[in-house]
């Protein structure tokens, strides 16, 4: 096939011999097989801002580092260079985090290099020796479906013991290989000690898993892993292999309203005495 602009960087630098077809043309990103020394790798060209459909970047991106104070700047201000570091942050984050949760003992492709905003990684097959199936396009057996939660479930621990939190998992991103269920497409991954809406999307992650095998076990539909891991995080007590039950004892207890209101009083009132001290000493000066 013809190569696609993208990749021809690579191609003239002999680390690509050459395009053999497209996988997938998603929101994000193109995925291309490709042919490297001998060895067949996938290709993931990553399409620009302007061509991209994923919403609500920026509730992602919070708590990423920019590689310096004059980039973190540039980024707060929507500048033109700091478009170009959110841009480059947004590329890179699913490398980084290809490499962590590989070396944490996560199940996700393994990534050979990163060229000219290029992902190169192994090609994911199933049984039949043909790249594997998304998980949508399978209906389990509900003993494989239960299986099949414990282990993703697992794989959500592991990686928040790695620090991240995927963001945006569900049937649809993860791969049915030979050996089981491959965890892909991580760009939107998030920083779970340094995002305000961490929970929040481990919960969905877990719920998306619960809802699809939850199709097929429907007894899955009742756990609540997703408190019960969050609460061993916050403890500081979770780890890869901490015992799970998909139990949790929600805290009934009513919010102390008044209580929250009259600190705040204070505290405000505090502030603007503070305030009128500084007008009064400037005042005297």
């Amino acid at each position: 096939m013809k190569s696609p602009k993208a990749l021809q960087p690579l191609i003239d630098d002999g680390i690509v011999d050459a395009v053999l077809r497209q996988l997938k043309s998603g929101k994000e990103a193109s995925v291309f097989l490709v042919s490297c020394g001998g060895a067949v790798r996938c290709a993931k060209v990553y399409k620009e801002a302007e061509h991209r459909g994923f919403h609500k970047l920026a509730e992602y991106q919070e708590g990423r580092r920019a590689r310096g104070s004059r980039d973190a700047r540039a980024m707060g201000k929507g500048s033109r260079h700091g478009r170009r570091e959110q841009e480059a942050a947004w590329k890179n984050a699913e490398v980084e985090a290809l490499y962590r949760l590989a070396a944490a003992g996560v199940r996700v492709p393994q990534p050979h290099g990163y060229y000219e905003g290029v992902l190169l990684m192994e090609v994911v097959r199933g049984a039949d020796g043909e790249v594997a199936p998304r998980l949508n396009d399978v209906a389990p057996e509900p003993d494989v479906a239960r299986a099949w939660h414990a282990f993703l479930v697992r794989q959500i621990v592991r990686m928040l013991c790695a620090g991240l939190i995927h963001g945006d998992l569900s049937e649809f991103n993860v791969l049915l290989a030979e050996d089981g269920p491959v965890i892909i497409d991580l760009p939107q991954a998030v920083d779970a000690s340094g995002n305000n809406n961490a929970f929040r999307m481990l919960r969905r992650d877990v719920d998306n898993v619960t809802a699809y095998c939850g199709r097929f076990a429907p007894e899955l539909l009742d756990t609540e892993y997703a408190f019960e891991i969050w609460k061993l995080y916050q403890d500081a007590e979770l780890k890869p292999d901490s015992p799970l039950t998909g139990r949790y004892v929600h805290d009934d207890t009513a919010a102390d309203v008044e209580g929250v209101l009259h600190q705040i009083a204070e505290a405000r009132a505090e502030a603007e005495a503070r305030q009128r001290g500084r007008e009064a000493a400037e005042a005297d000066d």
